[in-house]
Parts: C-alpha cells; structure tokens; sequence
C-alpha cells in the first residue's frame, strides 16, 4: 500500500535533486579539468567556475530548507531579511530578472514562509524569457507578480493552484504544497494570467470566530 505522505516527500526530494544537479554537475567537471590544467590562465577561469558553481548551489540548498524543508534553527516567525534573501539568491542566477521585494513586517510565520517561497518559485520559472518578478505581502496576503516577454506556466502546475486536480509530480511538489499549506492555514490560493503577466497569491488566514472572540477579550 502506497503511503501518500511517504510518496509527497519523495516527489519533494526529486525536485530538489531536479535543480542541484546542474551546479553540482558542474563542480565537478570543473574539478576534472582542474586536475588536468597546468596553465595558470585556464586554471584561473576553472576556480571562477568551481566558485559560481558552489555558491548557485548553496543559494539553492537554503531556499529549499526554507522552502521545502522544516527550516531547523527558526522558530515560528522567520525574519522577513533571511526569506528575501532564499529568493532574491535564486533571480540573482538569471541576469535577465529584475526583482523587487514589497514586505511589510520584520518577519513572517512559518505558514506564510513556505506559500510565499513555492509561489516565487513557480513565477521564477515561468519567466523563461527574463523579465521582473515582484514580491507583495501586506497584512499576511501574499501576491507574487511575475511580468515578462514570455510566461510559460506548466498546465499542472496550474490546475494544481487553481483547483488541486492535479496529480502530485515532482514539477507540481512545490504547488501541491503551497495547496496544502494554504488549506491548513485557511487561505485562498489565487491564480491569474494574461499576456505577459502572471499573478500569484494566497488570502490572509481566516481565523476561526470563536477563537478571535477569545483571542479578542
């Protein structure tokens, strides 16, 4: 019998490897060619490599610990500066994105955290073309703005924000947790999309109203 959550943490776990795989990949191949490379020009340029390679790399382990992971060392807010800078790490490896980053607060809970952080990441993806992604959260609601020449947005990736029928793949992990985070907490995912502009969110959490009448007196 198959264990959904066993499965889930799989899919997880692929995605993660999906995207180390290259700047790791390229460590490497630069360590072969160092070893190889006796002029001090070319074994200059491999050091770059190596040193672009290891850092892309990092920058992707700690937005996925953020993002993915149960982010060991936090607690439950997380300071606004750590989460910009997971993302802001990731645009900053494609040129050809400008980002800009609207938080109001010093920090963010833990919920709000991981929905801002997988939302970013599929509008960082369907920039294929560059362009600007913008991050907006005031009062606990989330919009992300992605705006370029082109957005390509996987169909289930898609259906997994807007309805949740779609079936768990590693390309739709990141979105089928931000659903389930998003239900958790008793948010509204939102999806919009038109030419060149994509727009990304999550409702502020509904609180339950008895508990805001005791939370209240």
């Amino acid at each position: 019998m198959n264990d959904p959550l066993l499965d889930f943490a799989s899919l997880l776990c692929s995605r993660l490897c999906h995207d180390l795989l290259s700047p790791v990949g390229a460590i490497n191949n630069g360590l072969e060619l160092l070893a190889d490379e006796n002029d001090p020009a070319l074994r200059r340029q491999y050091m770059d490599l190596l040193a672009d390679s290891a850092r892309v790399s990092a920058d992707k382990l700690k937005f996925f610990r953020l993002a993915f992971g149960a982010a060991g060392g936090f607690g439950d807010r997380i300071a606004a500066g750590e989460v910009r800078t997971a993302l802001e790490a990731l645009v900053k490896g494609n040129s050809r994105i400008a980002f800009g980053w609207m938080v109001d607060g010093e920090d963010l809970s833990r919920g709000a955290t991981r929905i801002l952080l997988n939302l970013g990441l599929i509008a960082l993806d369907a920039l294929i073309r560059g362009g600007r992604l913008d991050v907006c959260l005031e009062d606990d609601e989330i919009v992300i703005r992605a705006e370029g020449p082109r957005l390509v947005l996987d169909a289930e990736v898609k259906a997994m924000i807007v309805t949740g029928d779609a079936a768990p793949t590693s390309r739709t992990a990141g979105a089928a947790l931000a659903r389930m985070l998003a239900e958790r907490e008793r948010r509204s995912l939102m999806l919009s999309q038109e030419d060149g502009l994509l727009l990304l969110g999550a409702s502020r959490p509904m609180v339950d109203p008895i508990l805001e009448v005791e939370l209240q007196s």
